[in-house]
């Protein structure tokens, strides 16, 4: 009986042992949720091509746009590209043939961006710092403008100024009546500088850029800057490359607001891919 009643004692400390020691324990705190931020993304533009048309493949293209229903494009003479020209025209899509309408000394001068406003027919020049006006019936040359940019890319208009871009990530506003400088605009990317901003195309309150020597159109808000979608046309490059392979990179984009379609091309390509996306 004595060793029975030494058992339940101990038994009946260690219980109690246990409940206070229980009782005493700190409540274990929950793990803080570690949120890890990941680098912003350009939203992606989709699209899908609605058909192929034929395009001259000896046209070194600068320019692209429509303008009372036809396809206008520029061109430049590079030095280093035999047979090509600074010319200005319009692309038949049919044949594939510039249909020239007027041309620059090639000796002189590498056609640019183009754009109409209230019928005339701008066209920068890459290092002359030079814009020449024509006139829209016989594209006869009727004024010129000079500019501080050191060179001149693609242009564009929102109805108001002439916009254009010269390389860096700088677009800048020009009064089209005396090309005076209204204002800049810094094109950035998810924070960072965007350069190589080329030809250009203002649709429904929005820029779209060719970014030089990639296969990238990027969606540019005016009233901040910033790059709001990019579209990767990698694919359709390589597609074209394979029909003519002294293609050179893609530069043109133009908005038909008859369909709500964009045509993009490239420099010696031998093909204008027309496409429908969310605007």
């Amino acid at each position: 009986m004595k060793n029975t009643h030494y058992i339940r004692i101990l038994a009946l400390s260690i219980l109690l042992l246990l409940f206070g020691s229980c009782g005493n324990e700190k409540p274990v705190k929950a793990e803080k949720k570690v949120t890890v931020e990941e680098d912003p993304v350009t939203p992606v533009i989709d699209f899908s091509v609605v058909a192929t048309h034929r395009h001259d493949s000896s046209a070194y293209t600068e320019g692209f746009l429509f303008y009372e229903g036809k396809l206008f494009e520029s061109t430049g003479a590079a030095s280093n590209v035999p047979g090509t020209r600074s010319t200005i025209g319009i692309a038949d899509l049919k044949t594939g043939q510039l249909q020239v309408k007027t041309e620059l000394d090639k000796n002189i001068y590498f056609g640019e961006g183009i754009q109409f406003f209230e019928n005339k027919l701008y066209m920068l020049t890459y290092t002359n710092q030079t814009c020449f006006v024509f006139d829209t019936k016989k594209f006869n040359k009727i004024n010129q403008f000079s500019y501080s940019n050191k060179e001149g890319w693609g242009m564009t208009s929102d109805g108001k100024h002439l916009i254009f871009s010269d390389g860096t990530c700088y677009l800048t506003y020009v009064t089209p009546q005396t090309f005076e400088v209204t204002k800049t605009l810094p094109v950035t990317e998810n924070g960072y500088e965007l350069v190589h901003l080329n030809e250009l195309e203002y649709v429904k309150g929005f820029i779209y850029a060719n970014v030089w020597l990639t296969n990238r159109i990027v969606k540019i808000d005016p009233a901040s800057g910033k790059v709001v979608g990019s579209m990767d046309l990698g694919y359709l490059s390589d597609q074209a490359h394979r029909r003519y392979p002294n293609q050179h990179e893609m530069n043109g984009i133009a908005y038909d607001p008859s369909t709500g379609h964009l045509f993009v091309t490239g420099k010696m390509w031998a093909v204008v891919y027309e496409l429908s996306l969310a605007l």
